[in-house]
């Protein structure tokens, strides 16, 4: 669904504007030194197309990091644990 929005427009809808909507801008929405750094790499640039925004590298969430095999192994292990408690 086309929401009328630029790459940009939309990462900063989905990123800074939450923070300064909850009053948290001081700790998260952008990449600053002294801030949360829970952060999505990707593979291609989202500002030339934000398709790429599912082309993602690695995640680093409260100082893990799950490269992309082990994402594909959470997903895995999320799927099968739906599916098996939803035969029963």
């Amino acid at each position: 669904m086309d929401a009328g929005f630029t790459p940009s427009e939309a990462l900063r809808a989905a990123t800074w504007n939450p923070a300064l909507f909850l009053g948290l801008s001081d700790s998260l929405g952008t990449i600053e030194a002294g801030k949360i750094a829970n952060l999505v790499l990707l593979d291609a640039d989202p500002l030339q197309d934000i398709r790429n925004t599912k082309r993602i590298a690695t995640v680093l969430s409260e100082g893990s990091v799950f490269e992309r095999k082990a994402l594909d192994n959470l997903v895995a292990k999320a799927s099968s644990t739906a599916s098996s408690k939803a035969i029963h």
